[in-house]
């Protein structure tokens, strides 16, 4: 070993500064290519569901190899003569070819204290869940649950949640001690905490409330749940 060491969240250099491997301020192709390379990643993501090869389909289609090769990379428009015979080839719609151009990217704006109060199963303790927005599913295939969550001298401690997914934490306002798993964290305004939510976790001390935090769940879409 170099010194290095690697998390879940990225590697880590020898000065224990982490980097990540995807850049914040990256810009995507330009757009005469998004076409392309859209073109390209479904031709490639359906052979490979059927589990062919590239020379497979070559000869399905009278394609060349080489061309085929150009298709799947993005490097190359192909015609529509050219997207028939792959459709044909690969037993999907012409139009499927086309999904991944220019998808809908949502975005949600909430006023302050105009977020969807909900009835969780916090609710029972006394916690306040109010959502912050939601986007299911869409091109990443993550759902992302954003909650204000708000604690007073009516709430109880809770600390055996349980569901799918990751969970962060961002403390904005009073003072709880959160358990997560066997581990216990003094949290109070402008700490953070990050972690699988899979463990039983939930503020087992009210120190000083009100206490408000965010908090962001985060788990993979189900397709047919939303």
């Amino acid at each position: 070993m170099t010194g290095k060491t690697k998390d879940s969240a990225g590697q880590k250099s020898a000065r224990g500064k982490a980097v990540f491997s995807q850049n914040p301020h990256a810009v995507r192709e330009p757009k005469d290519n998004n076409l392309e390379m859209a073109i390209g990643h479904e031709v490639r993501a359906y052979r490979k569901k059927l589990g062919i090869t590239v020379t497979d389909l070559a000869a399905a289609t009278g394609i060349s190899l080489g061309m085929l090769s150009k298709i799947e990379n993005g490097n190359i428009s192909p015609s529509l003569t050219t997207l028939q015979s792959l459709s044909r080839a690969l037993g999907v719609p012409l139009t499927a070819f086309f999904r991944g151009y220019e998808e809908p990217h949502n975005a949600v704006f909430v006023k302050s204290g105009q977020g969807v109060e909900l009835e969780r199963r916090g609710t029972r303790a006394g916690h306040q869940y109010s959502l912050l927005g939601y986007i299911g599913g869409g091109a990443s295939g993550v759902v992302v649950e954003p909650y204000l969550i708000t604690l007073t001298a009516d709430s109880d401690v809770f600390p055996t949640f349980q569901h799918e997914g990751m969970e962060f934490l961002y403390m904005l306002e009073g003072e709880v001690v959160y358990r997560h798993g066997d581990q216990l964290f003094p949290m109070q305004p402008g700490d953070s905490l990050f972690f699988d939510a899979d463990a039983p976790h939930g503020p087992e001390v009210l120190v000083k409330l009100p206490a408000r935090y965010l908090s962001i769940i985060s788990y993979p879409h189900k397709p047919g749940k939303g």
